[in-house]
């Protein structure tokens, strides 16, 4: 097992809080299951997982209002199947007549530091687990990625780079509060139907404890 840090930064994010049905609202500070996606973002091999151990918030919490047009549906899974069995079809959506305006509330000008730990899943990472860390410390010192990293919505593109050495690098948020209940990551045991766990989130100076997260179902 071996852990690591990176620092992520953006202009906008949403976490979503699953509560909300229509409008887009987040949380106060980004979640444990979008932390694990950035470093799965840099590297992902069925041998391997990530934890999340412990974020740190590094810029003020700020919000930001924004209203949004979005379109209502999306093409129907069995319209497609049949288009491609017969060799064409309509599956055009057209926005003008499925546009729907929502508001959202955002945070802007984060920063976060996340810690986790690279966990071997698998024989061959456990056979040979410094093939996995070389990987990882190679593509993030370059900045390089599979899929772009993003700040919970796929529009909110992230930031990245690779902290060697957390303790020469500026403190957390000095800020201390109780976030509520707070999205820990889905549970996939039922492939078919996972699971959301949720932890009681404490910010204590500007740090989330993970590794102290009481979760539950």
């Amino acid at each position: 097992m071996t852990s690591f840090c990176l620092e992520v930064s953006g202009s906008f994010a949403c976490f979503t809080r699953p509560e909300m049905k229509v409008e887009r609202v987040s949380y106060d500070v980004m979640t444990p299951s979008a932390a694990r996606s950035v470093f799965e973002a840099i590297l992902w091999k069925p041998a391997i997982r990530w934890e999340v151990k412990r974020i740190e918030v590094l810029r003020p919490i700020r919000w930001i209002s924004v209203r949004r047009n979005e379109v209502a549906s999306k093409v129907s899974v069995r319209n497609a199947q049949a288009a491609m069995g017969a060799g064409k079809g309509n599956l055009a959506l057209y926005v003008e007549e499925d546009r729907q305006q929502r508001a959202g509330l955002f945070l802007r000008d984060v920063a976060y530091r996340i810690h986790a730990d690279l966990v071997a899943a698998g024989d061959d990472a456990r056979g040979n687990p410094a093939k996995y860390r070389e990987m990882f410390q190679r593509r993030a010192e370059k900045g390089q990625c599979v899929n772009q990293p993003y700040l919970g919505c796929r529009e909110f593109a992230a930031r990245f780079r690779l902290v060697d050495d957390p303790a020469t690098e500026t403190p957390a948020l000095d800020e201390t509060r109780d976030l509520g209940w707070m999205l820990y990551d889905l549970d996939f045991s039922a492939v078919d139907d996972p699971k959301p766990r949720f932890f009681r989130a404490d910010m204590q100076r500007g740090v989330i404890d993970l590794t102290k997260a009481q979760v539950a179902g």
